[in-house]
Order: C-alpha cells, then sequence, then structure tokens
C-alpha cells in the first residue's frame, strides 16, 4: 500500500490527510484552527501533531503542501504569510523531507487547489481555468493547457490585489480599493463595523448588531451572511460591495487572459444566492461581450488545497 500525505496550511485553519495512492477517498483526515495568536513554530508543531495522528507509524512515500502565502514552488521556501506570523523564508519543503524522508513538494495555496479541482474537481474536462479562493484573503491559480501556470516570479493570479477602486480603503498590502480590501471575510467584518461605529454615516445594523450582542469585535464575514439573508441593510450593501469588486477583477481577468472556467472556493462562497448573482451579472457586464467565461463553485470544498497536494504529490 503506497500512502500519499496531503498537507494544508491555511491563515485561520491547519488540515492534513492520508489517501492510498490512486484512491479518491481519504484514509484518514485530520482540521483544526490555528491560535489567533500563532505563528510560523506553533503551526508548524500543530500539523507535526496532526500528521503523526495520521501516520499511526506508517511512512508516506511523498508528501504534497498547500501553503496560504507566496511560496517559491521551485525549492519549496515559503516567503511569507500575510496572516501569520514567521514564515518568512521558510524552507519548508527542506524540514519536511528532513524530518519524514520522502519527496515532498509545496506551492501557494490557489495554486494548489486550482490543481485539486483540474484533476478531481469541476474542472475537469477544462484545459483553461483559474481558480479563485475567497476567505481569509483572495487569491488565484491558474491552469493553462492543462498545466500550472505560476508566472516569471511564481505570483501570478493575485487577483486579490487588483485595484478596483484607487480612492477605497487601504489594504494589507499598502495599495487602496484592491479586490481583497472589499470580498475577504475579515474585510468585511472590518467595513461593517466601521460603518457601525460611525453612525452618523449609516443608520441601520440592528440585525448585525443583536447577532453579536453588540459586541462589533465579534463581526465575520459569516455573520455578515446570515444578517444580509435575515434582511439587514448595512448588511446587504457590504456583501453587495464584495460581489462587485470581486466581479470587477473577474471580467478585467476575462478580458486579459480568457479562459473557459473560473472556480470559485473558500468560505465566502457560501455566501449566498444574492452574493453569486451580483457576482456574475457584475463580471458579465466588465467583460468584453465577446468573451464567454463560466463561473462556477468549487466542488471540492475546503478539501480542494488537500486535493490539489494529493495531486502535487503523485507527480513527484
Amino acid at each position: 500500500m503506497t500512502l500519499t500525505l496531503a498537507l494544508d496550511f491555511g491563515g485561520t485553519k491547519l488540515a492534513a490527510a492520508l489517501v492510498n495512492s490512486g484512491s479518491r477517498e481519504w484514509l484518514r483526515y485530520e482540521r483544526c484552527f490555528s491560535p489567533i495568536d500563532g505563528d510560523a513554530k506553533t503551526d508548524l508543531e500543530i500539523m507535526r501533531s496532526l500528521i503523526h495522528s495520521l501516520l499511526q507509524g506508517t511512512s508516506p512515500s511523498a508528501i504534497g503542501v498547500s501553503f496560504g502565502g507566496p511560496v517559491d514552488a521551485s525549492t519549496g521556501t515559503v516567503r511569507l504569510s500575510h496572516h501569520v506570523s514567521g514564515w518568512e523564508n521558510i524552507p519548508l519543503k527542506d524540514l519536511l523531507e528532513k524530518e519524514f524522508g520522502v519527496p515532498t513538494s509545496v506551492d501557494n495555496d490557489a495554486n494548489v487547489a486550482a490543481l485539486g479541482e483540474y484533476h478531481f474537481g469541476a474542472g475537469q474536462g477544462y484545459n483553461s481555468l483559474f481558480y479563485i479562493t475567497i476567505s481569509t484573503g483572495v487569491g488565484g491559480g491558474w491552469i493553462l493547457n492543462g498545466q500550472s501556470w505560476r508566472g516569471a516570479g511564481g505570483m501570478a493570479g493575485e487577483i486579490g490585489h487588483i485595484v478596483v477602486d484607487p480612492t477605497g480603503p487601504i489594504c494589507l498590502c499598502s495599495k487602496r480599493g484592491c479586490v481583497e480590501r472589499f470580498t475577504s471575510g475579515p474585510y468585511m467584518a472590518q467595513n461593517a463595523k466601521e460603518i457601525l461605529q460611525s453612525q452618523q454615516e449609516y443608520r441601520g445594523g440592528e440585525v448585525l448588531r443583536k447577532l453579536v450582542g453588540n459586541n462589533l469585535n465579534s463581526l465575520t464575514g459569516q455573520i455578515i451572511s446570515e444578517a444580509a439573508k435575515q434582511g439587514d441593510n448595512l448588511a446587504e450593501e457590504v456583501l453587495q460591495k464584495s460581489a462587485w469588486a470581486l466581479g470587477v477583477g473577474i471580467g478585467n481577468v476575462a478580458n486579459l487572459i480568457n479562459p473557459q472556467r473560473f472556480i470559485l472556493g473558500g468560505s465566502v462562497t457560501k455566501a449566498g444566492e444574492t452574493w453569486w448573482n451580483t457576482l456574475q451579472n457584475t463580471a458579465k457586464k466588465t467583460a468584453l461581450p465577446e468573451v464567454l467565461f463560466e463561473i462556477v463553485p468549487a466542488t471540492l470544498g475546503d478539501d480542494a488545497p488537500l486535493w490539489g497536494a494529493v495531486a502535487l504529490a503523485e507527480n513527484l
């Protein structure tokens, strides 16, 4: 029996799974949240614990790794994490190969998830697709002519940092009005909080306040989605802005590269029908009418990076 170990270092979650090579069902699976005040050392310790729980004394033949941040895929070195401290220039591939003694491949989570959907999910049968993850951040991964495309410096796919409103709020990347600054879950929560704290600018948000017991620091993208479903005007406005920003980004990317499919994954894609409708309509209006494309949800859900990690490992 040949085992493949798949690892996913996310911005807020860590996951690991074990699969028999060639199988499409997990043999064993572990997932947990990262500590709020954690760092790279903490994440590695937790991941080691998950791995040993999965392996139960056995050894994998290869390891595939999805990492939530810029990665030099040629060396398997993590450049940094935008959401967890201490990951600057960590040689993750070398660390894992030294510890477990098997070939390891590491890449950015969006690139890896794109591989997962291409091989096992909504990208099957297509040779040109762009996978976008919308969760703690917003990132993208390309499959062009059936191959991963990372760009000259490995930074292709950063749709989260396409500027859609040059006068908009400042993003973590220091630019104004990026897609991520409007669309990611944490930024939606921040935008709603800022509006609620300035009632001179906006009247409403009663459902949002009720859902968090008036503790605005407890706001999340998920809570905003729930409040919007209950008719909260402020939540609907923030959610619509999220979908609009991503729709503009997708429409421009469609004009530039013209993929067959955009596949969307991540927690924000569960925001509901209104979010999807606004996204679809905005993308179509932004793109040229002659540019044809589909926007569909990922079929592998939160497991897209893990299945992509399996594809990485199986191609070693």
